[in-house]
């Protein structure tokens, strides 16, 4: 389902669209799973962390609730806005050009975040931010829903968007390409020289979801944000007369992949 990519990206505006509508993309992303939260939350020598691209802030309240000092760098302005609102600490800037001076952090995370950041001054960045033994956790989820609701997606969007490179993606992609792409973020880090072996960890869970539900999610993801309102129109309508012949709802098997490493 062509929602997100698993591959780096290069487009900076899609990067920065995400905050077109920052309210409905809080309420309709969901969280990350506790025990990932807990993993790294326990893992990390201290307290103090660093949410490269922190969005609405979705992550980095799990890690508040958690324990930890949380400061986010976000590139949209608007995102960065609805973070504070919700008590968190937000300096606006890419990663790449952010100056953080002389402070250093036990954690550093990037929530579905880092395929936009440079795979050559990220990770050498990151570890010249983490204290000794601090450790970088790259994560996100895997979106593919089933194909009764991911096939009229496709359709409907090459229909919309035929212009669009997520025209031509398939209704569904293997977990493995997902894989591929956390494993290519543990071979930026190796490169680097300064991190311990990377590890490659998955949490498999289930959240069930309302037709409307599923719709408020839709519009917040790569590629839906930067359609036209007649284009969205479309793509909608097809997947909410999908999960209406469904019974109005579905189970979504989610996956969160990470890749996590600690900095020598």
């Amino acid at each position: 389902m062509p929602i997100l990519s698993p591959e780096p990206a290069s487009s900076q505006g899609m990067a920065q669209s995400f905050g077109v509508d920052a309210p409905r993309y809080d309420r309709a992303r969901p969280a990350y799973p506790a025990a990932l939260i807990t993993a790294i939350r326990t893992g990390s020598p201290g307290p103090d962390l660093l949410d490269i691209g922190c969005g609405t802030g979705i992550a980095a309240r799990q890690f508040q609730a958690a324990g930890c000092t949380v400061l986010g760098v976000e590139p949209d302005a608007r995102m960065a806005e609805y973070a504070r609102d919700r008590g968190l600490d937000v300096e606006v800037a890419t990663f790449e050009t952010w100056q953080p001076g002389t402070r250093t952090f036990d954690t550093i995370i990037a929530a579905q975040s880092w395929h936009w950041v440079d795979a050559t001054t990220g990770p050498t960045k990151a570890a010249e931010l983490l204290r000794p033994g601090g450790r970088l956790a790259i994560f996100g989820h895997v979106y593919e829903p089933p194909d009764a609701v991911a096939a009229p997606f496709a359709a409907a969007f090459a229909q919309a968007a035929p212009d669009s490179p997520l025209s031509t993606q398939p209704a569904r992609r293997p977990l493995e390409l997902y894989r591929a792409g956390y494993t290519a973020f543990a071979d930026q880090l190796r490169a680097t020289g300064r991190f311990d072996e990377p590890h490659l960890w998955q949490f498999d869970w289930q959240r069930p979801y309302t037709r409307d539900e599923w719709l408020a999610l839709l519009p917040t993801t790569g590629g839906l944000t930067r359609l036209r309102p007649e284009q969205l129109t479309v793509v909608l309508d097809a997947v909410g007369a999908a999960i209406d012949a469904l019974g109005g709802s579905f189970t979504m098997e989610y996956t969160t992949l990470a890749t996590t490493a600690v900095r020598r």
